[in-house]
């Protein structure tokens, strides 16, 4: 009797001894934190004003915005051993609205590894893949829709505002960017539409390195200058292409390009702790 209780003590004391070396041997849990963007809409410099105050774009045209909305999708954090962290991919396509204050502070569906990064990048508007009709189907989101005989699926950007024409006219317009349409000759019925072209680009921030530590949020911010959409590098004019562009690829074009340098580190709010 005396034999068998310590031949099963010695047994149940090896069966646990096994079992805490399997423990210890384990993989630690991986240490996250979480990022939230700040997005800021500014023009030279200043915080937009809609509505009431009026701005001069690089061509001279005096204009106001009214409206200022658009989508950041596919989000993209670089670590400085080489390695990517890409934002979970049919949760991360954000809209964004100037006049939805909650809208501009976006805290990330992903906990992002401890660690350096060395950078940030996102698409402007929405991939191929992704835009598709129905993705959305309530507002604001909805009211996004890109007309389905124009490619479909829904507008990368909506600028909507007014400007003084040559005539000292007050003309609306409507600078939206989203999927564009090649013609056959040179007018814009859509049944000579032959291919459509895909608008959307990827935005790499200078600057955007940060840390993050276990348990963590860090803030983000960066801003819009909405200025650069007229500007650089080429030099958009109301006058010449008039109040509503989204049949005219070669504007969006031009509004694509142009958007190379419109996103920047925003410092007021970036990083929340300085790297070590």
């Amino acid at each position: 009797m005396t034999r068998t209780f310590f031949f099963l003590a010695a047994l149940l004391i090896m069966s646990i001894s096994l079992s805490s070396c399997k423990k210890d041997q384990s993989e630690p849990e991986p240490t996250t934190g979480k990022v939230r963007l700040h997005l800021i809409h500014l023009v030279d410099g200043e915080p937009l004003i809609r509505d009431i105050k009026t701005y001069t774009n690089a061509a001279k045209n005096e204009y106001i915005i009214n409206e200022l909305m658009y989508f950041v999708s596919d989000i993209t954090f670089y670590k400085d051993d080489g390695t990517s962290v890409k934002i979970h991919q049919w949760k991360d396509i954000y809209y964004v609205d100037d006049d939805m204050p909650e809208s501009t502070s976006i805290l990330l569906f992903d906990p992002i590894p401890a660690g350096i990064y060395d950078s940030i990048s996102f698409l402007f508007g929405i991939s191929e893949e992704k835009n598709q009709p129905y993705l959305f189907i309530n507002p604001p989101e909805v009211n996004m829709s890109w007309p389905e005989v124009l490619g479909g699926g829904y507008h990368y950007m909506m600028i909507n505002g007014k400007w003084m024409d040559t005539n000292a006219q007050i003309q609306p317009f409507n600078f939206h960017l989203g999927i564009g349409q090649l013609y056959h000759g040179n007018g814009y019925d859509v049944d000579s539409i032959y291919a459509f072209v895909q608008n959307y680009f990827r935005v790499s921030l200078p600057g955007s390195n940060f840390s993050i530590s276990k348990g963590d949020t860090v803030d983000l911010g960066i801003a819009m200058n909405i200025e650069s959409w007229f500007e650089t590098p080429h030099i958009y004019d109301h006058n010449q292409w008039g109040g509503d562009i989204m049949q005219k690829q070669p504007a969006m074009q031009m509004a694509k390009e142009n958007g190379w340098d419109v996103f920047s580190v925003d410092h007021l709010v970036f990083p929340t702790r300085p790297l070590p």
